[in-house]
């Protein structure tokens, strides 16, 4: 938003899972920008998992609210006037009230998917009988919860059409528009000679559950008649939080490279990206991420859900063990098949993920917000 001329302040939860060490951001958006933030500790406590449940709170959401953290964004709320005041994601939503009573700004919730249908996924997909209970109980909380604040705010930002019909489902009574990621096409420069072929590669969060259960059914059930393709193919993965088990699954074939520093170069030297996603929900920015790289993405349903794709032109859907194998294999015997759908990708992104056309579209909500 700084690319039209908003004056910005972003005040941060900095959990312990995705910690930030602070004074190690060097993004020159920090400049810009005022920043504060609070460190807390949001790991799950089986006493507090214990009592939750005899409360009528959910505890996904309720490890994020700290009486500290309130405090301090009391403070800053007391001390500066906004126009807008903007939610990223449900865990900052336990803080409205904070805001409603400090400030006059009129409160966006940005929604980034719709997190109770992450867990009734999550929950459906669990063999071991107690743990699908537990987790269809905190799905039930969470859909309790998510309904219950939808129509706290004055505007809803949906990351995706579908999550929009989610929303209106649920009984949205409040605005509700679509903003997609956005990228800064300037940053994803191609350059054909450093991509590898034939390589495939998987980028992703290993703390995320969607993550860790999409790649072991991946490696377990595909990768070892794909490995079989053709001796020069290689398999890379990369991400942060990757689980020790992974390193066991590294070969000649398959490379585990764990967390990387720049997640641009490595895209960029590989050439097939697979998501194997069997649940979850919002919007992968790394398949984006990917498409704007120029990479022919193999992904399941789930995966590319929210995005406008035309499976066979831009990206390549599979939903099933064989329909891996086969989109694998024309892309490896074909190698001009992926470098079309890279092609058709990259142009796909540009045309529904640029950072200004949709800065300029969120600004307008904004000035219709404030002056009506």
């Amino acid at each position: 938003m700084l690319n039209v001329g908003v004056d910005i302040t972003l005040f941060s939860i900095n959990t312990n899972k995705h910690r930030v060490d602070v004074d190690d951001i060097y993004d020159p958006v920090f400049d810009q920008i005022k920043f504060h933030s609070f460190d807390l500790d949001t790991e799950v406590n089986l006493w507090g998992a214990f009592f939750n449940i005899f409360s009528n709170e959910s505890y996904n959401v309720s490890r994020f609210y700290d009486e500290d953290a309130a405090k301090l964004l009391e403070n800053i709320l007391r001390e500066n006037e906004f126009d807008v005041i903007q939610f990223e994601g449900l865990f900052v939503v336990p803080y409205i009230d904070v805001v409603k009573h400090n400030s006059k700004a009129k409160l966006i919730y940005r929604a980034h998917n719709i997190v109770f249908d992450v867990w009734e996924r999550l929950a459906s997909s669990e063999r071991f009988r107690p743990r699908r209970k537990y987790l269809q109980f905190l799905a039930r909380r969470l859909r309790e919860y998510e309904t219950e604040q939808i129509n706290r705010f004055h505007q809803i930002f949906a990351i995706s059409e579908p999550d929009r019909q989610s929303i209106l489902h649920f009984g949205c009574e409040t605005c509700l528009d679509v903003f997609p990621v956005a990228l800064d096409f300037d940053k994803y420069v191609v350059d054909p000679k450093k991509t590898s072929f034939p390589t495939l590669f998987h980028l992703g969060a290993m703390d995320y559950r969607p993550n860790k259960e999409g790649l072991e059914w991946f490696i377990e059930e595909i990768w070892p008649d794909i490995e079989k393709l053709n001796s020069e193919l290689r398999f890379y993965i990369a991400g942060k939080s990757m689980q020790q088990h992974f390193y066991d699954y590294d070969s000649d074939n398959l490379v585990v490279e764990g967390e990387i520093f720049d997640a641009i170069e490595f895209m960029n030297s590989k050439a097939i990206m697979i998501v194997p996603l069997l649940s979850g929900s919002g919007m992968r920015v790394k398949i984006i991420e990917g498409m704007a790289m120029k990479k022919c993405v193999i992904a399941t349903s789930y995966a590319a859900e929210g995005l406008n794709y035309e499976d066979g032109k831009d990206i390549l859907i599979a939903n099933t063990a064989d329909e891996f194998y086969r989109c694998i294999l024309q892309c490896v015997t074909h190698p001009n098949r992926w470098r079309e759908i890279g092609e058709n990708a990259r142009k796909t992104a540009e045309r529904d993920h640029n950072l200004l056309t949709i800065s300029q579209r969120m600004l307008n909500v904004y000035e219709r917000l404030v002056n009506g």
